[in-house]
Order: structure tokens, then sequence, then C-alpha cells
């Protein structure tokens, strides 16, 4: 994590705004990883800080700042799907229409990616999209999911390995395959 104070100000409001300043483009990412919706993320983000703002004597370490808001976050997702209860509809005779023919190859890649992850259990890709998205170290990851270290990179593992047997890539062989490659 960043070793720059995200906290700096004398009065609350001070302090809370440089939080939101430094944080809110990270926090919005790992918002719009999990739900998939631009316009939940925003709530979610909205719902997080006003958390945050509540409980902002809480945070001792300008360090833990990032996971702390992180774990708002993940917390507020929960609670949202506590409550949710979808609307079921009959979707005899509906039809969907084809788009992202006419797309560039690296968003349809993005795209396949987006959703390989999306396939994997919680207990893969959690770890692996705060590593990715939230940029943490599997220590951080440990202590936001409040698991061992070894069970974070262990899943961290796995889920990489998942991902390259989904595209068809041999997780055993892949690096050497490369070295091969750039002889």
């Amino acid at each position: 994590m960043s070793d720059t104070p995200v906290l700096q100000g004398n009065t609350k409001k001070q302090r809370y705004e440089s939080l939101v300043a430094a944080l809110y483009q990270d926090v919005f990412r790992y918002a719009f990883w999990i739900c998939k919706n631009k316009a939940l993320a925003e709530d979610l983000v909205q719902e997080t800080f006003l958390r945050a703002w509540r409980s902002l004597e809480s945070l001792q370490n300008d360090k833990a700042a990032k996971a702390w808001l992180f774990t708002i976050l993940r917390r507020e997702n929960a609670r949202l799907y506590e409550r949710y209860r979808p609307e079921l509809v009959d979707i005899e005779g509906q039809t969907i229409a084809e788009s992202g023919e006419n797309e560039p190859d690296n968003k349809m890649d993005r795209e396949l990616l987006h959703n390989a992850i999306n396939r994997l259990d919680s207990d893969y890709r959690e770890p692996l999209l705060l590593q990715v998205i939230g940029g943490f170290s599997g220590k951080e990851i440990a202590e936001i999911l409040d698991l061992n270290n070894n069970t974070v990179m262990t899943r961290l593992f796995r889920a990489r390995s998942k991902l390259k047997l989904e595209f068809g890539l041999d997780p055993d062989t892949s690096d050497e395959n490369e070295t091969d490659e750039a002889k």
C-alpha cells in the first residue's frame, strides 16, 4: 500500500475529504468489479463512504484506509443481497438481441477474461480481485478476508491456474512454453 497519508487535516471533514479524494477511484473500480453495474457500484461506493464518515474515528492507521474501505464495501454488497429479492420474469417468447459482433478483439478478450473471473468460486475470485483490482499484497488480502496468508496464496495460485485452464493453457507448463518460444 502507499506510504502517503490519506487522512490529512485537523478536522473530521478535512480528513474525510482527503480520504475520498485519495481512494474514491480504487473503491469505485472494486465496486464495479463486484457488481458489474455502474449505477449499483456508485450506490455501493456512496454507502461505503457514508459508513466511513460515521466511523472515521475508528480508523487508527492511514495505511489501513484502503483495506478498511474495501471491507466496508464488501459488507455493503453482502447486505444488499441479504435483502434483495429478484423479481422473476417469464422469459418465454423473449428474444435476445445479438450484440458485440463489431467490437474490437481486445474488448472481447477483456469480456472473456471478466466472465472467466466471474465464474470462479468466490473463495478464489475475491482474493484475485483484491490483488488485481485493489493492488493488495497477499498479507493484506489475508487481513481483509480474515484468512491465513498461506491460504490466500494458495487460492491466488489456484485462481490463476483455473483461468489458465479456462483459456486452454497448461498451468504447469505455460511458463516453460514461453521460455522455449523466446529461445
